[in-house]
């Protein structure tokens, strides 16, 4: 990869837009007054920022499960999955990644398998680091059932300052696992419920790296892993 590689990355369609509003606004406030227009150009640059879409590297061994975004674990607890999915109350382990308006909000697969269902549900928006953003705030949530006949659960959760959740894919539609298959506007959260019996390898407070960081192995026997902060 070469220097520039390191900085400039690609960015997802869905951003052009956006970073064409800020590009022509940072014009007109150059226009009026100087300083202003430097403001606009460093939110302009944030824009192009946060809507990267970086090429990622994923494992491919069968049985891994992977981040589906960029963020930092906030929580591993045994929780539900939403009712709207019909996947039983049966409490499953959940991880969480939040995501910050600074880290790349395209949302990967955390696993192959089939989409077998899709449920939007309109909401609140609190802060997506709460424990009750999972059940007050909008969402969306699908359902992948991988070869093996085990399903995984992901929740989009909007946030604070998400005002939009995005789901490029659709009921019976393949996925791979690190495939893209949404995106969630300004700040967020992804849920994840593992299958009965997984255990996570991650911890809270670690980051993690959609479609990179393994967060459980479904054909593995390791405990739950703990963390400590340096």
């Amino acid at each position: 990869m070469t220097m520039l590689g390191t900085f400039l990355k690609p960015m997802h369609p869905e951003g052009w837009r956006f970073v064409g509003v800020f590009a022509a606004v940072t014009l007109v406030l150059f226009l009026l007054w100087e300083p202003l227009g430097w403001i606009g150009l460093g939110l302009t640059v944030w824009c192009y920022y946060f809507f990267r879409d970086p090429v990622r590297v994923t494992p491919q061994r069968e049985g891994l499960v992977v981040s589906p975004a960029d963020g930092i674990v906030s929580q591993i607890e045994p929780a539900a999955p939403p009712l709207e999915l019909g996947m039983g109350n049966e409490a499953l382990t959940r991880v969480s990644v939040f995501m910050s308006v600074f880290n790349c909000h395209v949302n990967r697969a955390p696993v192959a398998g089939t989409v077998s269902a899709i449920a939007y549900r309109p909401g609140a928006f609190l802060n997506a680091s709460l424990d009750k953003a999972s059940e007050e705030n909008e969402r969306n949530a699908i359902v992948i059932d991988m070869a093996d006949g085990r399903r995984i659960a992901v929740v989009q959760i909007a946030g604070l300052v998400a005002r939009r959740i995005l789901c490029f894919v659709a009921q019976g539609q393949t996925l791979r696992a690190g495939e893209r298959f949404g995106l969630i506007r300004f700040g967020s959260r992804l849920d994840v419920y593992l299958p009965a019996g997984v255990a996570p390898l991650v911890a809270v407070g670690q980051t993690a790296v959609a479609g990179e960081t393994v967060i459980a192995d479904l054909a593995g026997a390791e405990p739950a892993r703990a963390g400590r902060a340096d």
